[in-house]
């Protein structure tokens, strides 16, 4: 096996060792951002719905829940909007999104070695065929056809190169689609986190506890009318 994995170095001019770092090092990104999306998306689906429960300035429950989720993006969100809360509706949200600006470039970091494996993978697969190719073709210049299955032996190893570049480029576009399509999901979180805490801290609502309770008693006293008609 070792001697095949120098044989196909070899005839690919060594970039097949360096399209074996290239995957190495995709895999560790893929498997950072999955751990660190994943934990982001979570945390905005919790505090989307802490938020929610947060009574109209209660500055309290905001600090309550920015410190809950310590680290986070939305966490910090929340911070800038508690600090600029004595500030009009206008400046407040000037102000979330400074923050927010200061937050995406966590989301897509490293993402540009992903995007570069696609690109770069499938190249240098091919210039390392490409060597190999060179190689053969020489020998057969210089040797002539005496062994022509040692010829196209090294043809089909030296476009192992070009295999190899394939499945790179095709394993890191499918994550790299996948993380873009979370962030998009992130994104839309941290907009609707910032609407909810202009309206928590600027808006004159009712808590949502007394607006789903008002909700039920509008639903009893249709009922009840619909009961009353339909006695009638």
């Amino acid at each position: 096996m070792l001697d095949f994995i120098i044989e196909v170095s070899v005839l690919s001019g060594g970039l097949v060792p360096v399209l074996a770092l290239v995957l190495l090092i995709s895999l560790a990104v893929i498997i950072e951002r999955w751990w660190y999306i994943a934990k982001v998306v979570k945390i905005g689906d919790a505090i989307e719905h802490d938020i929610l429960l947060v009574k109209y300035q209660s500055v309290e429950q905001l600090q309550q829940v920015a410190k809950h989720y310590e680290g986070s993006p939305q966490a910090n969100v929340v911070k800038a909007a508690v600090a600029s809360r004595g500030e009009s509706a206008e400046d407040m949200e000037r102000h979330i999104e400074e923050a927010l600006l200061w937050e995406l470039p966590k989301l897509d970091k490293n993402l540009w070695v992903l995007d570069t494996g696609v690109t770069l993978g499938p190249l240098l697969g091919l210039f390392g065929t490409v060597i190999g190719m060179i190689q053969a073709f020489g020998a057969i210049g210089n040797h002539g056809v005496s062994n022509p299955n040692a010829i196209t032996g090294g043809i089909g190893h030296a476009l192992i190169a070009t295999a190899g570049g394939l499945l790179i480029a095709i394993f890191a576009v499918g994550f790299l689609n996948y993380f873009n399509k979370r962030i998009r999901l992130t994104v839309n979180q941290l907009e609707l986190v910032k609407t909810m805490l202009i309206n928590r801290l600027h808006g004159g609502g009712v808590d949502h506890a007394v607006l789903q309770g008002k909700k039920a008693a509008a639903s009893n006293v249709a009922s009840g009318t619909n009961v009353a008609a339909q006695g009638a």
